[in-house]
């Protein structure tokens, strides 16, 4: 048995299994692995997770992807963040923006300025101060500008599309650089006696797959990392309850959104991700409050128009694998965990555990250092997305019905507890050097939850009120004025992107 890294090979396709095969073609040097993808026909792509954060741009641009021709393959439009229906109470909404709220002042940030005025009515709720919020209102979009100065440079976007065509569209772009397909289902994974690490596969057809490094694809069975390996799941349910999806098509009605929604029920919420040619629905729920058929009857009565498809159902526990990377395997996508689609954070993770491996891929198999690292990195990562998730649950006023007593009463990681306690006293946002959503994201949550801090920064007070006040005015309309100059959405995706 050598023990030179040479021959990867991934383990299932869709989002995830082509994220990772593309991303290992086009990051590293021609000729330094070889690709070999194994996926079946025969086993659909869950796909129902179809927006995503602003991060992708950044996946994308790396590995040479060209913008307009994916979001035409992908029937993609853009997006400027989330909108939350009634969270904290009944009839509240609230846009958590992929932007930044207002300008700091001498070092103060903005919403510091903004907490001193809040009672007075005409100041208007922070969201006003949020380009990317304005303009998702009023379905508008432009490209954000470079020139730091100008407000159209205070904000990014990322994309709500087709998760079923996004994966044939990056199948195209790896094979072009060397990635091989094997068409089959595995049926058996054979490690090596003595060192425990994965050797080879074999298919179904009697094929063989050897490899020296394997990645873990297969959605939510973990046909490697768990099948094979044993690894073990760390389950988060006590705190993120909802255990099951429902999710559907339809048709849209309206005008074309730029933004995802994210409605608050009884005993979960529902989505809509709204795409050039259909819309994405879903209903979350929490089997322990509701049961499957009465999720699936919420969500059909809700819709805007008819179902184009028949209700797919999902099952899941929410937490992830003990071990990310366990022997000569990384278990990448559902393999690895899952946190709900709410805050649109499934293929982010993806892609930050696809960036990592080529990162950390080592030359040989004594790899303990770089396999530590991997584990930290992603530990990390879906801690601070966990919390910020069930910040969403516990920062509520409901008393409606027993799933909403439940999340506001429940005992909170002293990790999340810390972090409100000290928004709660200053209006500080706690800052660390890595991980997912920064500053105004929990800003939106904390704020539009109706988390208001009970004291702002004393250094606002530094500067007369009647300037301070004339400032935000100046700056809402500054941003209206802004949002009125871009182009409608759809008129945008038509001259851009519009699917053929």
């Amino acid at each position: 048995m050598h023990n030179s890294v040479k021959n990867i090979v991934i383990v299932g396709g869709g989002t995830a299994g082509w994220m990772t095969a593309a991303a290992i073609s086009s990051m590293l040097p021609k000729g330094m692995v070889s690709v070999t993808l194994v996926e079946s026909d025969a086993i659909g792509i869950i796909g129902v997770g179809e927006a995503t954060l602003p991060h992708i741009r950044h996946f994308n641009e790396t590995i040479g992807i060209d913008e307009a021709e994916f979001m035409t393959a992908t029937n993609a439009t853009f997006k400027l963040g989330i909108e939350f229906v009634n969270w904290a109470r009944i009839g509240d909404a609230y846009i958590h923006p992929f932007g930044a709220y207002g300008p700091a002042g001498d070092g103060v940030a903005f919403h510091q300025y903004w907490r001193k005025f809040a009672a007075e009515t005409d100041v208007g709720p922070i969201g006003d101060y949020s380009l990317p919020i304005v303009a998702a209102y009023r379905a508008k979009f432009a490209m954000p500008e470079d020139d730091p100065s100008s407000v159209l440079s205070t904000y990014g976007y990322a994309y709500q599309f087709d998760a079923t065509q996004y994966a044939p569209f990056l199948r195209r772009h790896a094979e072009q650089r060397g990635v091989m397909r094997k068409e089959g289902r595995v049926i058996s994974v054979n490690c090596h006696a003595e060192s425990g690490d994965i050797q080879s596969l074999q298919l179904e057809s009697g094929a063989v797959i050897e490899g020296d490094f394997f990645v873990d694809c297969s959605g939510f069975r973990g046909l490697l990392i768990e099948g094979a390996l044993e690894t073990g799941y760390e389950s988060w349910k006590k705190w993120l309850p909802c255990d099951g999806a429902v999710a559907v098509q339809c048709k849209a009605e309206g005008p074309l959104l730029p933004y995802t929604r994210a409605t608050a029920e009884s005993a979960g919420w529902r989505w809509r991700i709204p795409l050039q040619h259909r819309v994405g629905n879903g209903h979350v729920y929490a089997s322990a409050f509701m049961d499957t058929e009465t999720a699936e009857q919420i969500l059909l009565d809700k819709l805007e128009s008819p179902p184009l498809t028949d209700p797919l159902k999902l099952k899941f526990n929410t937490g992830k694998r003990k071990k990310a990377w366990n022997r000569n395997c990384v278990a990448i996508g559902l393999s690895g965990g899952f946190l709900a689609p709410r805050e649109s954070t499934a293929i982010y993770l993806i892609q930050t555990a696809v960036t990592q491996l080529v990162e950390l891929l080592p030359e040989t198999l004594d790899c303990d250092l770089e396999r530590d690292e991997y584990n930290r990195i992603i530990d990390n990562e879906f801690l601070r997305v966990r919390d910020f998730l069930i910040l969403h649950y516990h920062a509520t006023e409901r008393t409606d019905s027993d799933f909403w007593n439940h999340v506001r009463t429940m005992e909170i990681p002293d990790s999340l507890a810390e972090k409100i306690d000290l928004f709660k006293a200053r209006g500080r946002v706690s800052h660390y050097r890595r991980g997912l959503f920064l500053e105004p994201s929990w800003l939106a949550v904390y704020l539009g939850q109706r988390i208001l801090p009970n004291a702002w920064d004393q250094r606002v007070d530094l500067a007369p009120p009647d300037e301070l006040r004339r400032n935000l005015m100046e700056t809402r309309k500054e941003i209206s004025r802004a949002a009125d100059s871009m182009m409608d959405h759809s008129d945008f995706i038509s001259s851009y992107c519009a699917c053929r």
